[in-house]
């Protein structure tokens, strides 16, 4: 079972307790959990040969209505996040700097529903010899995604003290630089692809991208008019977008079509929900 799924039932289960207010935000919280879980894909860096670091330290931001019913839950929910990245580092092998945190913010410039994901990773003065990894020993998540064990002594090599060249910051994370600016991109020019969901912006970081309601879609959307797997992004000279037997279809750019080639700019209509593909060099 993914972890979304598991991270979902694990709600599911509270729906009718502490998360019951929860559920009447327009923003889900497994949407925010996905979010995170890209945010890690995105922003992973390459030490060595057995360790990948990603961010643990996350903000998200909602818009104020969101905030507000949310709010009086932040603790409860950040534990659950923190466990759910947890979780997905495990599977993916990855690592941490420091204590995974995830923080609720109210941001003015987003209206109910849309949400933004920021991370970055921090060091923890515990830290500075070797990356934190999950635990393989324990179970479960940690109160506050706090408290996890330092490795053993002589448990991992000394860290490098710097990235290896070409892994340096990851645009878009908040401590990183945005894409374009000094600092902020690799070495020589390559092309960026990414989707505008509902305000939210998703890297397309691998050949191909599944839209869809399910949990285990790459970018999940929440819309009944959406099958489970709606259809798949793949990027590339051009790009394309393939139906893949969704009940209602798609429209790319106006036309009622099963695959298109895909531009900077193109309209991609699934259900009721509009998404615009991008892609940028450098």
């Amino acid at each position: 079972m993914g972890v979304l799924k598991k991270f979902e039932q694990r709600l599911e289960g509270l729906v009718n307790g502490t998360f019951a207010k929860v559920f009447k935000s327009e923003v889900q919280p497994v949407e925010i959990a996905g979010a995170l879980q890209r945010e890690c894909d995105n922003n992973a860096t390459i030490w060595n040969r057995d360790r990948t670091v990603v961010p643990n330290d996350f903000i998200v931001e909602l818009s104020t209505p969101d905030f507000e019913r949310l709010s009086p839950y932040s603790g409860q929910l950040g534990d659950e996040l923190a466990g759910m990245v947890r979780d997905y580092a495990k599977q993916q092998r990855y690592t941490f700097m420091g204590p995974i945190k995830v923080n609720l913010e109210k941001a003015a410039d987003l209206d109910t529903g849309l949400y933004r994901v920021r991370s970055r990773t921090l060091a923890s003065s515990s830290s500075q010899q070797a990356p934190q990894g999950p635990d393989p020993s324990a179970s479960g998540r940690r109160p506050g995604g706090q408290g996890y064990p330092q490795p053993g002594a002589g448990a991992a090599p000394p860290m490098p003290a710097a990235p290896p060249p070409g892994a340096g910051p990851r645009p878009g994370g908040y401590g990183y630089p945005q894409a374009g600016q000094p600092g902020g991109a690799a070495h020589g020019a390559r092309t960026r692809y990414w989707v505008e969901v509902n305000g939210a912006r998703h890297q397309i970081s691998r050949p191909t991208l599944v839209l869809g309601r399910s949990t285990e879609a790459d970018v999940r959307i929440d819309d009944p008019g959406v099958s489970r797997r709606h259809c798949e992004i793949r990027t590339g000279t051009p790009s394309t977008i393939q139906d893949l037997g969704s009940t209602n279809g798609i429209v790319v750019d106006g036309q009622h079509t099963t695959r298109a080639t895909l531009r900077d700019g193109s309209r991609i209509v699934v259900g009721s929900t509009t998404i615009i593909y991008r892609q940028a060099e450098g």
